[in-house]
């Protein structure tokens, strides 16, 4: 009976979900942003690790812009599997040159290298007629950035950390508020006291300031960026689930499993925080929106994922000097992405508020 109620509500709390309009666009948002995320180097043009293929002669090039490439075998490239792709990403097989065009001569063929926008002005290379290679043709849809790389790939790739960081600093915040709340709220007494003073020390301490020091103490890096923004989300969850806890410890199927001899562990786990679940749920929502922003604000600083690894933060670091020029996209397009996702865990913790009758 217990699982088909838990059933019933899980159905009941999807089907108002997808009956809100918001609620419903968010989802969906959110899912192609995950689905970008998993398959990012299957699906972006340039699959090789970090989408970090630079070509100089071609650095801020507008969207939609074309160039053929002459590729050569790279002997040294290794073999990846289907996994370590997915994952890593997988070395480029050629290497690649852009060109502006290419003709017989003899028992050669000649290539006019790219150099700029004038043709007839690069230096020119021959191969023996019959070399191994081809001349594919190139688009940029979102162009490229100071340093040739293809911006579209880029904003894939990055998709990736943001929607990682966002999910195991939330676990961490997760985990951290609900022990330190839960303790606090059925304990009472001096660990309560001890608990709430330390919230309130973590909460007086501007966020920003408070992320910025922790990353200082644990140095750049992927992973610190992790702990540096969990530990700063879990006093909003401590001090929600300190007064739900507070108030359920009261309620009478607490008492009966007080009389039967669960002990407290069980009580908290099993009877208590199941009664919290929506709660957490909403602020998880909320909390998942300032972690993207908190990433991007750490990247922007240079405190955040280190090069060639890319991220939304650190794109719009490299290319905000050219929002005064006529290339400001290059800027605007990855804060477009941030807004976006940023927007949908908000919608998405709206209508679980609604949906869960969740009060403030």
């Amino acid at each position: 009976m217990k699982r088909n109620s838990h059933s019933d509500c899980s159905e009941s709390l999807w089907h108002k979900l997808l009956k809100d309009p918001l609620s419903l666009i968010s989802i969906c948002l959110i899912g192609l942003f995950v689905f970008c995320a998993v398959f990012a180097y299957l699906i972006c043009p340039d699959s090789t690790p970090y989408a970090n293929e630079q070509h100089l002669e071609i650095a801020v090039k507008k969207p939609g812009f074309k160039v053929s490439m002459l590729q050569t075998p790279n002997a040294d490239t290794p073999k990846v599997n289907l996994f370590e792709r997915i994952l890593f990403g997988k070395p480029s097989q050629h290497i690649s040159q852009p060109i502006y065009r290419t003709w017989k001569q003899g028992d050669k063929q000649m290539f006019e290298l790219y150099t700029g926008d004038n043709p007839n002005c690069g230096e020119v290379i021959c191969l023996p007629y019959g070399s191994d290679y081809r001349i594919v043709q190139r688009t940029y849809l979102l162009g490229t950035d100071r340093y040739g790389r293809d911006m579209l790939s880029q904003l894939i790739v990055g998709t990736r950390i943001s929607l990682s960081v966002g999910l195991i600093s939330v676990l961490i915040a997760i985990f951290i508020g609900v022990s330190l709340g839960a303790v606090a709220g059925y304990y009472g007494g001096k660990a309560d006291n001890i608990i709430m003073w330390l919230i309130n020390v973590v909460w007086s301490v501007p966020t920003v300031l408070l992320v910025v020091a922790i990353t200082f103490a644990l140095g750049k890096g992927f992973w610190q960026v992790f702990v540096a923004v969990g530990l700063t989300m879990w006093v909003d969850i401590a001090r929600m689930v300190r007064g739900q806890v507070k108030s359920l410890k009261e309620k009478e199927f607490v008492e009966a499993s007080k009389a039967i001899g669960q002990s407290n562990f069980k009580i908290i786990t099993r009877q208590i925080l199941p009664n919290v679940v929506g709660a957490i749920s909403v602020i998880t929502a909320s909390n998942f929106a300032t972690a993207i922003l908190q990433e991007a604000g750490l990247s922007f600083l240079g405190l955040g994922v280190q090069p060639p690894m890319p991220s939304w933060g650190s794109m719009i670091k490299e290319n905000y000097g050219y929002i005064i020029l006529d290339a400001a996209y290059m800027a605007i397009i990855p804060g477009i992405a941030i807004m976006l996702l940023v927007l949908a865990f908000i919608c998405l913790g709206s209508g679980l508020r609604k949906a869960l009758d969740v009060k403030s």
